[in-house]
Protein backbone atom coordinates (compact mmCIF):
# COMPACT_ATOMS: atom_id res chain seq x y z
CA UNK A 1 0.00 0.00 0.00
CA UNK A 2 2.79 2.24 1.07
CA UNK A 3 4.71 1.71 -2.21
CA UNK A 4 1.76 2.49 -4.52
CA UNK A 5 0.96 5.14 -2.76
CA UNK A 6 4.91 6.49 -2.98
CA UNK A 7 4.32 5.95 -6.37
CA UNK A 8 1.02 7.93 -7.14
CA UNK A 9 2.80 10.58 -5.26
CA UNK A 10 5.55 10.81 -7.79
CA UNK A 11 3.35 10.51 -10.90
CA UNK A 12 1.26 13.64 -9.26
CA UNK A 13 4.56 15.27 -8.86
CA UNK A 14 6.22 14.81 -12.39
CA UNK A 15 2.77 15.97 -13.49
CA UNK A 16 3.08 19.17 -11.94
CA UNK A 17 6.70 19.90 -12.97
CA UNK A 18 5.87 18.83 -16.48
CA UNK A 19 2.66 21.34 -16.35
CA UNK A 20 4.72 24.23 -14.13
CA UNK A 21 8.04 23.69 -15.36
CA UNK A 22 7.21 25.11 -18.84
CA UNK A 23 5.07 28.06 -17.76
CA UNK A 24 7.37 29.28 -15.40
CA UNK A 25 9.81 29.50 -18.04
CA UNK A 26 7.30 31.42 -20.36
CA UNK A 27 7.05 34.43 -17.80
CA UNK A 28 10.66 34.44 -17.47
CA UNK A 29 11.15 34.78 -21.22
CA UNK A 30 7.94 36.19 -21.96
CA UNK A 31 7.41 40.01 -22.82
CA UNK A 32 4.53 42.16 -22.07
CA UNK A 33 2.88 41.53 -25.18
CA UNK A 34 3.18 37.82 -24.86
CA UNK A 35 2.50 37.31 -20.86
CA UNK A 36 -1.19 39.45 -21.76
CA UNK A 37 -1.66 36.86 -24.94
CA UNK A 38 -0.85 34.28 -22.35
CA UNK A 39 -3.04 35.14 -19.32
CA UNK A 40 -6.16 35.95 -21.87
CA UNK A 41 -5.36 32.46 -23.35
CA UNK A 42 -5.32 30.89 -19.54
CA UNK A 43 -8.68 32.51 -18.42
CA UNK A 44 -10.63 31.54 -21.49
CA UNK A 45 -9.37 27.61 -20.49
CA UNK A 46 -9.98 28.15 -17.09
CA UNK A 47 -13.62 29.49 -18.00
CA UNK A 48 -13.94 26.49 -20.45
CA UNK A 49 -13.36 24.03 -17.30
CA UNK A 50 -15.69 25.60 -15.14
CA UNK A 51 -18.67 25.55 -17.78
CA UNK A 52 -17.98 22.20 -18.52
CA UNK A 53 -18.95 21.20 -14.65
CA UNK A 54 -22.39 19.70 -14.79
CA UNK A 55 -23.29 22.10 -12.04
CA UNK A 56 -23.11 25.11 -14.36
CA UNK A 57 -25.36 23.52 -17.38
CA UNK A 58 -29.33 23.59 -17.02
CA UNK A 59 -28.94 21.50 -20.35
CA UNK A 60 -26.39 19.90 -22.08
CA UNK A 61 -23.92 21.54 -23.54
CA UNK A 62 -20.78 20.09 -25.78
CA UNK A 63 -17.50 20.83 -25.05
CA UNK A 64 -17.08 23.19 -28.09
CA UNK A 65 -19.43 25.41 -27.20
CA UNK A 66 -18.25 25.18 -23.87
CA UNK A 67 -15.20 27.03 -25.20
CA UNK A 68 -16.86 29.37 -27.42
CA UNK A 69 -19.04 31.00 -24.63
CA UNK A 70 -16.09 31.14 -22.27
CA UNK A 71 -13.86 32.86 -25.35
CA UNK A 72 -16.76 34.92 -25.62
CA UNK A 73 -17.39 36.41 -22.05
CA UNK A 74 -13.28 36.88 -21.48
CA UNK A 75 -12.73 38.74 -24.58
CA UNK A 76 -16.04 40.60 -23.83
CA UNK A 77 -17.43 40.13 -27.77
CA UNK A 78 -20.89 38.31 -26.78
CA UNK A 79 -21.08 36.21 -29.88
CA UNK A 80 -22.41 33.07 -28.73
CA UNK A 81 -23.83 29.72 -30.12
CA UNK A 82 -26.23 28.45 -27.32
CA UNK A 83 -28.90 30.91 -25.48
CA UNK A 84 -26.58 31.67 -21.98
CA UNK A 85 -30.32 32.64 -20.19
CA UNK A 86 -31.16 28.92 -20.62
CA UNK A 87 -28.47 26.53 -20.81
CA UNK A 88 -26.70 27.45 -17.82
CA UNK A 89 -27.48 27.14 -14.05
CA UNK A 90 -27.10 30.37 -11.83
CA UNK A 91 -23.41 28.82 -10.87
CA UNK A 92 -22.48 29.07 -14.56
CA UNK A 93 -24.52 32.25 -15.03
CA UNK A 94 -22.13 33.25 -12.34
CA UNK A 95 -19.14 32.17 -14.00
CA UNK A 96 -20.19 33.81 -17.22
CA UNK A 97 -20.09 37.17 -15.26
CA UNK A 98 -16.69 36.93 -13.87
CA UNK A 99 -15.03 35.97 -16.81
CA UNK A 100 -16.60 39.13 -18.66
CA UNK A 101 -15.22 40.87 -15.36
CA UNK A 102 -12.10 40.00 -15.71
CA UNK A 103 -11.70 40.18 -19.33
CA UNK A 104 -13.31 43.85 -19.48
CA UNK A 105 -11.11 45.71 -17.16
CA UNK A 106 -7.89 43.52 -18.14
CA UNK A 107 -6.99 40.40 -15.93
CA UNK A 108 -4.44 42.13 -14.42
CA UNK A 109 -5.80 44.54 -12.79
CA UNK A 110 -7.73 43.35 -10.34
CA UNK A 111 -4.31 41.33 -9.20
CA UNK A 112 -2.33 44.01 -9.41
CA UNK A 113 -5.13 46.46 -7.15
CA UNK A 114 -5.58 43.74 -4.47
CA UNK A 115 -0.90 43.99 -4.52
CA UNK A 116 -1.81 47.91 -4.33
CA UNK A 117 -4.05 47.28 -1.64
CA UNK A 118 -2.24 44.76 0.89
CA UNK A 119 1.39 45.76 0.40
CA UNK A 120 1.45 48.85 -1.26
CA UNK A 121 4.06 47.47 -4.01
CA UNK A 122 4.60 48.31 -7.21
CA UNK A 123 6.97 46.97 -9.52
CA UNK A 124 8.77 47.42 -12.71
CA UNK A 125 7.06 44.23 -14.16
CA UNK A 126 3.66 45.24 -12.82
CA UNK A 127 4.58 48.85 -14.23
CA UNK A 128 5.04 47.11 -18.03
CA UNK A 129 2.14 45.04 -17.76
CA UNK A 130 -0.40 47.54 -17.11
CA UNK A 131 0.78 49.85 -20.35
CA UNK A 132 0.50 46.94 -22.26
CA UNK A 133 -2.80 46.56 -21.51
CA UNK A 134 -4.04 49.85 -20.82
CA UNK A 135 -1.71 52.51 -23.29
CA UNK A 136 -1.76 55.50 -21.19
CA UNK A 137 -0.22 59.09 -22.40
CA UNK A 138 3.57 59.27 -20.79
CA UNK A 139 2.37 61.51 -17.78
CA UNK A 140 -0.52 58.62 -15.80
CA UNK A 141 0.88 57.49 -12.80
CA UNK A 142 0.08 53.66 -13.43
CA UNK A 143 -0.57 52.71 -10.05
CA UNK A 144 -2.96 55.10 -9.67
CA UNK A 145 -4.51 54.62 -12.54
CA UNK A 146 -4.90 51.02 -11.43
CA UNK A 147 -6.76 52.29 -8.58
CA UNK A 148 -9.57 54.11 -10.62
CA UNK A 149 -10.46 51.99 -12.93
CA UNK A 150 -11.35 48.86 -10.14
CA UNK A 151 -13.10 51.84 -8.07
CA UNK A 152 -14.81 53.52 -11.25
CA UNK A 153 -15.61 50.15 -12.30
CA UNK A 154 -17.48 48.62 -9.40
CA UNK A 155 -19.14 52.10 -8.88
CA UNK A 156 -20.75 52.30 -12.29
CA UNK A 157 -21.45 48.74 -12.82
CA UNK A 158 -23.53 49.43 -9.05
CA UNK A 159 -25.20 52.39 -9.96
CA UNK A 160 -26.66 50.71 -13.77
CA UNK A 161 -28.04 47.14 -11.55
CA UNK A 162 -29.53 50.07 -9.42
CA UNK A 163 -31.08 52.11 -12.26
CA UNK A 164 -31.96 48.72 -14.53
CA UNK A 165 -33.14 47.11 -11.26
CA UNK A 166 -37.32 48.61 -11.24
CA UNK A 167 -37.40 48.82 -14.80
CA UNK A 168 -36.74 45.12 -15.14
CA UNK A 169 -38.82 44.17 -12.36
CA UNK A 170 -41.60 46.87 -14.22
CA UNK A 171 -41.31 44.88 -17.39
CA UNK A 172 -42.28 41.57 -15.74
CA UNK A 173 -38.69 40.27 -15.96
CA UNK A 174 -37.85 37.40 -13.66
CA UNK A 175 -35.22 37.56 -11.26
CA UNK A 176 -35.05 40.87 -11.92
CA UNK A 177 -31.99 41.76 -9.11
CA UNK A 178 -29.79 39.13 -10.94
CA UNK A 179 -30.91 40.10 -14.42
CA UNK A 180 -29.93 43.97 -13.53
CA UNK A 181 -26.73 43.34 -12.12
CA UNK A 182 -25.92 40.67 -15.04
CA UNK A 183 -26.56 42.75 -17.72
CA UNK A 184 -25.15 46.21 -16.02
CA UNK A 185 -21.71 44.43 -16.00
CA UNK A 186 -22.26 43.08 -19.22
CA UNK A 187 -23.16 46.59 -20.84
CA UNK A 188 -19.96 48.34 -19.11
CA UNK A 189 -17.75 45.58 -19.93
CA UNK A 190 -19.31 46.02 -23.42
CA UNK A 191 -19.59 42.24 -23.65
CA UNK A 192 -22.88 42.04 -25.13
CA UNK A 193 -24.03 39.00 -23.33
CA UNK A 194 -27.56 38.82 -22.75
CA UNK A 195 -29.80 36.51 -20.35
CA UNK A 196 -32.82 37.10 -23.15
CA UNK A 197 -32.77 34.98 -26.30
CA UNK A 198 -33.44 37.86 -28.18
CA UNK A 199 -31.41 40.29 -26.30
CA UNK A 200 -33.11 43.33 -26.21
CA UNK A 201 -35.77 43.32 -29.00
CA UNK A 202 -38.51 43.12 -26.37
CA UNK A 203 -37.47 46.13 -24.85
CA UNK A 204 -37.09 48.62 -28.62
CA UNK A 205 -39.33 51.20 -27.36
CA UNK A 206 -38.47 51.47 -23.42
CA UNK A 207 -36.26 54.62 -23.10
CA UNK A 208 -34.79 54.16 -19.67
CA UNK A 209 -33.70 50.50 -20.40
CA UNK A 210 -32.46 51.47 -23.53
CA UNK A 211 -30.51 54.79 -22.28
CA UNK A 212 -29.30 53.05 -19.04
CA UNK A 213 -26.98 50.53 -21.41
CA UNK A 214 -26.82 53.06 -23.72
CA UNK A 215 -24.90 55.17 -20.89
CA UNK A 216 -23.16 52.39 -19.69
CA UNK A 217 -21.58 50.82 -22.55
CA UNK A 218 -20.44 54.79 -23.31
CA UNK A 219 -18.47 54.86 -19.98
CA UNK A 220 -16.66 51.89 -20.60
CA UNK A 221 -15.69 52.49 -24.56
CA UNK A 222 -14.74 55.82 -24.00
CA UNK A 223 -11.92 54.35 -21.82
CA UNK A 224 -10.73 55.07 -18.57
CA UNK A 225 -8.31 57.86 -20.01
CA UNK A 226 -11.29 60.05 -20.28
CA UNK A 227 -12.82 59.10 -17.35
CA UNK A 228 -9.28 59.74 -15.23
CA UNK A 229 -8.70 62.86 -16.99
CA UNK A 230 -12.52 64.09 -16.28
CA UNK A 231 -12.17 63.19 -12.74
CA UNK A 232 -8.52 65.24 -12.61
CA UNK A 233 -10.15 68.22 -14.52
CA UNK A 234 -12.93 68.44 -12.13
CA UNK A 235 -10.53 68.38 -8.99
CA UNK A 236 -8.37 70.89 -10.54
CA UNK A 237 -5.35 68.34 -11.13
CA UNK A 238 -5.56 69.45 -15.00
CA UNK A 239 -6.10 72.32 -16.33
CA UNK A 240 -7.49 70.80 -19.55
CA UNK A 241 -9.01 67.58 -20.40
CA UNK A 242 -5.64 66.93 -22.75
CA UNK A 243 -5.48 65.77 -26.46
CA UNK A 244 -6.26 62.16 -26.36
CA UNK A 245 -9.34 62.48 -24.29
CA UNK A 246 -10.28 65.66 -26.31
CA UNK A 247 -10.19 63.49 -29.70
CA UNK A 248 -11.98 60.38 -28.65
CA UNK A 249 -14.73 62.25 -27.21
CA UNK A 250 -14.94 64.29 -30.50
CA UNK A 251 -14.90 60.90 -32.66
CA UNK A 252 -17.06 59.05 -30.41
CA UNK A 253 -19.75 62.38 -30.24
CA UNK A 254 -19.41 62.97 -34.33
CA UNK A 255 -20.25 58.45 -34.74
CA UNK A 256 -23.43 58.78 -32.30
CA UNK A 257 -25.20 61.72 -34.35
CA UNK A 258 -23.98 60.95 -37.67
CA UNK A 259 -24.52 57.00 -37.70
CA UNK A 260 -27.70 57.65 -35.66
CA UNK A 261 -28.46 60.29 -38.84
CA UNK A 262 -28.08 57.70 -41.02
CA UNK A 263 -29.90 55.01 -39.54
CA UNK A 264 -32.97 56.98 -38.78
CA UNK A 265 -33.51 58.34 -42.48
CA UNK A 266 -32.05 55.56 -44.75
CA UNK A 267 -32.93 52.21 -42.53
CA UNK A 268 -35.94 50.61 -43.77
CA UNK A 269 -36.57 47.91 -41.20
CA UNK A 270 -37.23 50.49 -38.48
CA UNK A 271 -39.25 52.72 -41.01
CA UNK A 272 -42.38 51.62 -39.08
CA UNK A 273 -42.07 52.29 -36.17
CA UNK A 274 -43.06 55.94 -34.55
CA UNK A 275 -40.69 58.84 -34.78
CA UNK A 276 -39.27 59.04 -31.16
CA UNK A 277 -39.22 54.51 -30.86
CA UNK A 278 -37.12 54.98 -34.26
CA UNK A 279 -35.14 57.27 -33.07
CA UNK A 280 -34.15 55.05 -29.77
CA UNK A 281 -33.87 51.89 -32.33
CA UNK A 282 -31.42 54.00 -34.67
CA UNK A 283 -29.23 55.17 -31.69
CA UNK A 284 -29.43 52.28 -29.88
CA UNK A 285 -27.67 50.30 -33.39
CA UNK A 286 -24.70 53.17 -33.60
CA UNK A 287 -24.39 52.89 -30.08
CA UNK A 288 -23.89 49.05 -29.64
CA UNK A 289 -21.91 48.59 -33.38
CA UNK A 290 -19.28 51.84 -31.98
CA UNK A 291 -19.23 50.99 -28.39
CA UNK A 292 -18.67 47.05 -29.26
CA UNK A 293 -21.03 46.20 -26.61
CA UNK A 294 -23.22 43.61 -29.13
CA UNK A 295 -26.62 44.06 -27.74
CA UNK A 296 -29.45 44.51 -30.29
CA UNK A 297 -33.06 45.92 -30.19
CA UNK A 298 -33.90 45.34 -33.76
CA UNK A 299 -33.41 42.15 -35.54
CA UNK A 300 -29.29 42.57 -37.43
CA UNK A 301 -30.20 40.15 -39.74
CA UNK A 302 -32.78 42.52 -41.25
CA UNK A 303 -30.44 45.77 -41.38
CA UNK A 304 -30.13 46.80 -45.32
CA UNK A 305 -27.29 45.83 -47.22
CA UNK A 306 -26.33 50.34 -47.38
CA UNK A 307 -26.56 50.30 -43.07
CA UNK A 308 -24.20 47.56 -43.09
CA UNK A 309 -21.57 49.23 -44.12
CA UNK A 310 -22.49 52.01 -42.08
CA UNK A 311 -22.20 49.08 -39.15
CA UNK A 312 -18.45 47.61 -40.25
CA UNK A 313 -17.16 51.08 -40.14
CA UNK A 314 -18.50 51.71 -36.53
CA UNK A 315 -17.72 48.21 -34.93
CA UNK A 316 -14.16 48.47 -36.72
CA UNK A 317 -13.13 52.32 -35.02
CA UNK A 318 -16.02 53.07 -32.41
CA UNK A 319 -14.31 52.15 -29.18
CA UNK A 320 -11.17 54.04 -27.48
CA UNK A 321 -7.96 52.90 -25.98
CA UNK A 322 -7.51 51.76 -22.57
CA UNK A 323 -11.70 50.60 -22.34
CA UNK A 324 -13.85 48.05 -22.77
CA UNK A 325 -14.12 47.77 -26.05
CA UNK A 326 -12.44 46.28 -28.92
CA UNK A 327 -11.56 47.47 -32.67
CA UNK A 328 -8.97 49.50 -33.82
CA UNK A 329 -10.11 52.59 -31.26
CA UNK A 330 -10.99 56.06 -32.38
CA UNK A 331 -7.26 57.41 -32.17
CA UNK A 332 -6.50 55.13 -35.17
CA UNK A 333 -9.11 56.65 -36.67
CA UNK A 334 -8.10 60.32 -36.01
CA UNK A 335 -4.44 59.43 -36.82
CA UNK A 336 -5.71 58.14 -40.23
CA UNK A 337 -7.08 60.76 -41.17
CA UNK A 338 -4.89 63.23 -39.87
CA UNK A 339 -2.21 61.28 -42.41
CA UNK A 340 -4.98 61.11 -45.55
CA UNK A 341 -4.82 64.58 -45.00
CA UNK A 342 -1.59 65.48 -44.75
CA UNK A 343 -1.04 63.47 -48.02
CA UNK A 344 -3.67 65.39 -49.92
CA UNK A 345 -2.41 68.60 -48.79
CA UNK A 346 1.19 67.77 -49.85
CA UNK A 347 2.18 68.56 -46.33
CA UNK A 348 5.25 67.46 -44.18
CA UNK A 349 3.71 67.35 -40.94
CA UNK A 350 0.56 65.31 -39.81
CA UNK A 351 -2.05 66.95 -38.12
CA UNK A 352 -5.62 66.37 -36.40
CA UNK A 353 -7.24 69.41 -34.73
CA UNK A 354 -4.87 71.52 -34.91
CA UNK A 355 -2.23 68.77 -32.96
CA UNK A 356 0.34 67.51 -34.96
CA UNK A 357 1.16 63.93 -34.43
CA UNK A 358 4.28 62.10 -33.66
CA UNK A 359 5.60 59.75 -36.08
CA UNK A 360 5.39 56.87 -34.03
CA UNK A 361 1.44 57.45 -33.11
CA UNK A 362 1.13 57.78 -36.86
CA UNK A 363 3.27 54.40 -37.56
CA UNK A 364 1.05 52.17 -35.02
CA UNK A 365 -1.81 53.78 -36.45
CA UNK A 366 -0.79 52.66 -39.69
CA UNK A 367 0.24 48.68 -38.64
CA UNK A 368 -2.54 48.08 -36.77
CA UNK A 369 -4.95 49.17 -39.37
CA UNK A 370 -2.59 47.00 -42.07
CA UNK A 371 -2.05 43.86 -39.78
CA UNK A 372 -5.83 44.04 -38.56
CA UNK A 373 -7.33 43.45 -42.44
CA UNK A 374 -4.38 41.09 -43.13
CA UNK A 375 -5.72 39.02 -40.39
CA UNK A 376 -9.43 40.10 -41.04
CA UNK A 377 -8.92 38.69 -44.64
CA UNK A 378 -7.11 35.43 -43.63
CA UNK A 379 -10.01 34.82 -41.29
CA UNK A 380 -12.25 35.62 -44.23
CA UNK A 381 -10.67 33.09 -46.59
CA UNK A 382 -10.58 30.38 -43.94
CA UNK A 383 -14.30 30.90 -43.69
CA UNK A 384 -15.40 31.07 -46.84
CA UNK A 385 -13.87 27.52 -46.44
CA UNK A 386 -15.64 26.14 -43.94
CA UNK A 387 -18.97 28.00 -44.24
CA UNK A 388 -19.58 26.92 -47.99
CA UNK A 389 -23.75 27.69 -47.61
CA UNK A 390 -23.89 30.81 -45.55
CA UNK A 391 -24.02 34.32 -47.33
CA UNK A 392 -21.31 36.57 -47.99
CA UNK A 393 -22.33 39.37 -45.87
CA UNK A 394 -23.27 37.24 -43.17
CA UNK A 395 -19.60 35.42 -42.97
CA UNK A 396 -18.27 39.32 -43.09
CA UNK A 397 -20.47 40.66 -40.32
CA UNK A 398 -19.70 37.56 -38.12
CA UNK A 399 -15.71 37.84 -38.83
CA UNK A 400 -15.60 41.55 -38.44
CA UNK A 401 -17.80 41.32 -35.50
CA UNK A 402 -15.80 38.49 -33.86
CA UNK A 403 -12.33 40.70 -34.84
CA UNK A 404 -13.74 43.63 -32.90
CA UNK A 405 -15.51 42.01 -30.08
CA UNK A 406 -18.59 43.55 -31.07
CA UNK A 407 -20.71 40.69 -30.77
CA UNK A 408 -23.75 41.29 -33.13
CA UNK A 409 -24.41 38.44 -35.60
CA UNK A 410 -26.65 38.07 -38.92
CA UNK A 411 -28.12 34.68 -37.18
CA UNK A 412 -24.38 32.47 -38.26
CA UNK A 413 -23.25 32.27 -34.79
CA UNK A 414 -25.66 29.10 -33.71
CA UNK A 415 -24.98 28.01 -37.27
CA UNK A 416 -20.70 27.64 -37.66
CA UNK A 417 -19.23 24.48 -38.11
CA UNK A 418 -16.65 23.38 -35.53
CA UNK A 419 -13.85 24.96 -37.90
CA UNK A 420 -15.54 27.99 -38.24
CA UNK A 421 -16.39 28.13 -34.09
CA UNK A 422 -12.58 27.08 -33.73
CA UNK A 423 -11.72 30.10 -36.42
CA UNK A 424 -14.15 33.20 -34.89
CA UNK A 425 -12.28 31.71 -30.92
CA UNK A 426 -9.16 32.75 -32.32
CA UNK A 427 -10.41 36.07 -33.84
CA UNK A 428 -12.21 37.02 -30.57
CA UNK A 429 -9.04 36.36 -28.50
CA UNK A 430 -6.82 38.68 -30.84
CA UNK A 431 -9.47 41.36 -30.51
CA UNK A 432 -9.36 41.25 -27.03
CA UNK A 433 -5.49 41.15 -26.44
CA UNK A 434 -5.38 44.27 -29.36
CA UNK A 435 -4.77 43.98 -32.98
CA UNK A 436 -1.35 45.63 -32.59
CA UNK A 437 -0.42 43.68 -28.99
CA UNK A 438 -0.98 40.14 -30.80
CA UNK A 439 1.17 41.50 -33.61
CA UNK A 440 4.04 42.24 -30.98
CA UNK A 441 3.20 38.73 -29.26
CA UNK A 442 3.94 36.38 -32.00
CA UNK A 443 6.37 38.19 -33.76
CA UNK A 444 9.95 37.66 -32.78
CA UNK A 445 11.60 40.59 -31.71
CA UNK A 446 14.39 41.69 -34.28
CA UNK A 447 17.30 42.98 -32.45
CA UNK A 448 19.82 43.43 -35.73
CA UNK A 449 19.83 46.84 -36.89
CA UNK A 450 19.25 47.51 -40.71
CA UNK A 451 22.66 47.68 -42.36
CA UNK A 452 21.19 50.75 -44.55
CA UNK A 453 18.32 52.78 -45.01
CA UNK A 454 16.82 52.20 -48.48
CA UNK A 455 15.04 55.55 -50.02
CA UNK A 456 13.93 53.67 -53.58
CA UNK A 457 10.85 51.88 -52.07
CA UNK A 458 8.09 54.04 -53.74
CA UNK A 459 4.35 54.06 -51.32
Amino acid sequence: MADSQNGLKRRVMRAWLGFWVPVKLFFRKADAAQLLLGGYLFYMLAGWGLLSLPIAQATPVSSLDNLFIASSAVSTTGLVTVDPGSSYTLFGEIVILLLIQLGGIGYMTFGSFLVLSLSHRWTRFRETVTRAAFPLPSDFDAAAFIRRVVYFTLAVEAIGALLLWPMLAGAGVDNALWSAIFHSVSAFCTAGFSLFPNSFEDFTGHAGIVLTLSGLSYLGAIGFIVMTTIFERLTRKRDSLGFTSTVILSVTVKFAIGGTAILFIVEPSIAGLEPAERLLAAFFQVMTASTTVGFNTVPIGNLSMAILMVMFLLMVFGASPSGTGGGLKSTTFAALVGLMRSVFKRRDTITYMGRELSEDRVHQASVSFGFYFLVLATALFALFLTELDAPFEQVVFEAISALGTVGLSMGLTGDLSTLGKLIVIVLMLIGRVGILTFGLAIVARDRNAPDRRDDELVM
